[in-house]
């Protein structure tokens, strides 16, 4: 057990959710990070812990499971002592036109991105009521704001986050327990790296700023409204996209 402040990430293994544990681990957290996979989540963790030296929880976590995402933040919170904050990232796309989305499609991106978000939330809850403070940090989507054809799924879970978002600041509010979300614009990460580069060239057009985002550029708006810095905001979707929607 440690008298530092614990910060879960869900999805840390890459992309978003690696680098936001990263400086969130530099920031001085200990972390709990969960991914699909064991051996890519206790690479994820050993690159953590040789750069910043914190203590590291990894856990192979199906987080569309209720038991297993709740099983895994109430592990946390007994195993440090406290959950101070809790970064809910993990997500998956399963894209297809409304009139052939398959139930299998829109169940899998609900269950992913939303329904584990509440069952997270829900786990967290308790030590932070008991400890009479913390922070809950969604990670939701520009999408959530325009919509974009082809993800109707994708955009009524990111949607669905941020309504949960402002709805459980209200509710914690008393309890000094902030709730908060960001929303991603297109960013630069392996998933885009696919694309190739006029694909990254027609969406930079889209941008004012002119560029895809970095996942450092995320990790930082996560990093601020997790320090104290932000102790008065709640109930907030903080835009990160360059001015693609304003």
């Amino acid at each position: 057990m440690s008298d530092s402040k614990t910060a879960l990430v869900t999805g840390a293994s890459r992309g978003i959710g690696f680098v936001v544990a990263s400086k969130l681990a530099e920031a001085g957290f200990n972390l709990a990070i969960c991914g699909t996979r064991q051996e890519t989540i206790d690479q994820a963790a050993e690159k953590i812990r040789a750069a910043s030296g914190v203590e590291v929880l990894a856990r192979a976590v199906d987080v569309s499971d209720r038991e297993q995402i709740q099983g895994f933040v109430q592990e946390t919170a007994k195993h440090f002592g406290s959950l101070n904050v809790m970064v809910n990232n993990a997500g998956i796309t399963r894209d297809n036109l409304s009139m052939r989305m398959k139930e299998d499609e829109w169940n899998a991106v609900i269950d992913t991105n939303l329904s584990s978000v509440f069952n997270a939330m829900q786990a967290a809850l308790k030590p932070m009521m008991r400890a009479r403070g913390g922070r809950i940090i969604n990670i939701s989507s520009v999408v959530a704001g325009m919509g974009n054809p082809g993800q109707l799924n994708y955009c009524a879970s990111k949607g669905g986050v941020e309504a949960m978002t402002r709805s459980l600041a209200r509710e914690v509010g008393s309890r000094n327990i902030t709730i908060n979300a960001v929303a991603p614009g297109f960013i630069a990460t392996d998933m885009t790296a696919d694309l190739g580069d006029d694909a990254h060239a027609k969406l930079s057009e889209q941008i004012p700023l002119g560029r895809l985002g970095q996942p450092e550029d995320i990790a930082a708006a996560v990093c601020f409204l997790a320090s104290d810095s932000a102790g008065y905001i709640t109930g907030h979707v903080l835009h990160v996209n360059g001015g693609m929607y304003m």
